[in-house]
């Protein structure tokens, strides 16, 4: 009897495994094998443009008021040494949709800092976005906001793995209709706020691959992009997601809806900041009123510093030193909120991560695999999101166009190059040795300790050759314009 039984439960057990089985759905890839899971975590990213490490009144801007960013950073994760894969634009956006070095991709330059509206390429069809990985496991997939990685149609998100796409193609400052032709022109220009009005800024506002109106009127933006975004939730609620909505503000010119227009303590810079604020608020919201808060992932950060050369039109760093276009830590520090009340444990992390690392992550939360025929950048950060073990990641690489500038290896950094912005604050500068900082005693890098830390720039330097002995650089795709 005995015996009857055990073979009984042995059976089960098989049978319970063969269900178990059949409840995964198995692909096999051109680049490995990935498995479909239950209950995969729906995924949104808010990408802010130019805004600063301390920007935020959680990251300790006095003036600037951001309850709702606030509400997130306590509930969730809070991360304070999370960073961009460049300084500007364009390669931060490829570095995170690609979990790549743009220096990989080519959607980087020497010469050319970002994608124009003259540009004739944009991200390539062979480099695989997030969005690609997502949908190889049934997620459905939407940007809304800034694309930034090509605008003409075989280079937008709608050929990028996005199903439906929502935004602005570039920056919102392009197509200025002034055709400013000198430098003096340009800083007459933008030190006139008489002459910052949207119809300026012949920008088109797409949806899928159509134009449905230009110029853009960027004084309703933000909030527009914050109703499609909640819009396309609803829309989805039934299914898993990952929605990537990057707002082309604070990024110059300024703009913000009426009821929002003069409200801040800030001028209006916050005005923009409390407006993004506000739709994040609203989407949590909208989360919480179809029930998606216990299975979705919340993540609000930016793709590079703020833009100091336009004063009290750009924002802050903080205690950081300098900003947008440099890599001092200004530049590419910014601020990373992790948000989802039953997944992610709530603390402040103070262990490195990269927008890079959400490609790596978000797929193995969803259960697709890495490709393997080619060098991904991102690792793991679940383990430290989930369960708040230490990060997997010690080193970050400052690149600047296709030059690395600076490496950073545990607590400290080495710039072997510094800059000013674009040229405005100084010339180029080789540094033999290289400056050195500890961040952690020091994250403003006010005291260089080269002299004392020999061994930690031969660490440094170790780390930066076994990076550039298998580096392949992609072609600069930049460059070429009509």
């Amino acid at each position: 009897m005995i015996k009857s039984l055990s073979l009984i439960y042995i059976n089960m057990n098989h049978i319970g495994s063969i269900l178990f089985l059949m409840f995964i759905s198995v692909n096999c890839e051109l680049y490995g094998q990935t498995v479909k899971l239950e209950n995969q975590p729906n995924f949104i990213i808010i990408f802010a443009d130019d805004l600063g490490y301390g920007d935020l009144s959680t990251y300790g801007h006095p003036s600037i008021e951001t309850p709702n960013l606030d509400r997130m950073a306590s509930e969730g994760q809070k991360w304070t040494n999370f960073y961009v894969g460049a300084s500007v634009c364009t390669p931060s956006r490829a570095a995170l949709l690609t979990g790549r070095l743009p220096i990989r991709s080519g959607m980087t330059s020497n010469k050319v800092r970002v994608l124009f509206p003259n540009s004739v390429n944009g991200l390539p069809a062979d480099e695989i976005t997030l969005a690609e990985q997502l949908k190889e496991v049934g997620y459905g997939t939407a940007c809304i906001g800034k694309w930034h990685l090509g605008h003409k149609k075989e280079y937008l998100p709608t050929n990028n793995g996005f199903d439906y796409y929502f935004g602005i193609p570039y920056s919102n400052d392009m197509d200025n209709l002034a055709k400013l032709k000198s430098k003096e022109e340009y800083e007459k220009f933008w030190h006139n706020r008489s002459n910052i009005k949207s119809e300026n800024f012949n920008v088109p506002l797409m949806r899928n691959t159509n134009i449905i109106e230009r110029p853009a009127n960027q004084n309703t933006i933000t909030r527009r992009y914050t109703e499609e975004a909640i819009s396309y939730i609803r829309k989805n609620k039934d299914s898993p997601f990952f929605l990537y909505l990057a707002h082309n503000l604070p990024h110059i010119p300024l703009f913000a809806s009426k009821e929002f227009l003069g409200t801040s303590r800030r001028g209006i810079y916050g005005d923009v900041i409390e407006e993004i604020d506000y739709g994040v608020g609203q989407i949590i919201s909208a989360l919480k009123e179809e029930g998606l808060t216990n299975n979705t992932i919340v993540v609000f950060t930016s793709d590079n510093g703020p833009w100091l050369s336009f004063k009290a039109d750009g924002g802050s760093a903080g205690l950081l030193k300098a900003g947008k276009g440099m890599t001092w830590e200004g530049g590419m520090r910014v601020p990373g909120i992790f948000w989802s009340p039953t997944k992610i444990k709530p603390g402040l992390i103070s262990d490195i991560g990269t927008t890079m690392d959400l490609f790596t992550t978000f797929s193995h939360m969803a259960g697709v695999s890495i490709p393997n025929d080619r060098i991904i950048d991102g690792v793991d950060l679940s383990a430290t999101l989930l369960r708040s073990e230490p990060s997997d990641r010690d080193e970050v690489l400052y690149y600047r166009g296709s030059d690395l500038y600076a490496m950073r290896v545990g607590s400290f950094k080495a710039h072997f190059i510094t800059e000013g912005e674009y040229g405005m604050y100084g010339e180029r500068q080789l540094h033999e040795p290289p400056l050195l900082y500890n961040l952690n005693h020091d994250p403003s890098e006010k005291y260089n300790i080269a002299e004392r830390h020999p061994e930690v720039l031969e660490k440094i330097r170790a780390a930066v050759k076994k990076h550039e002995s298998g580096l392949v650089i992609g072609r600069d795709l930049l460059i070429e314009r009509n």
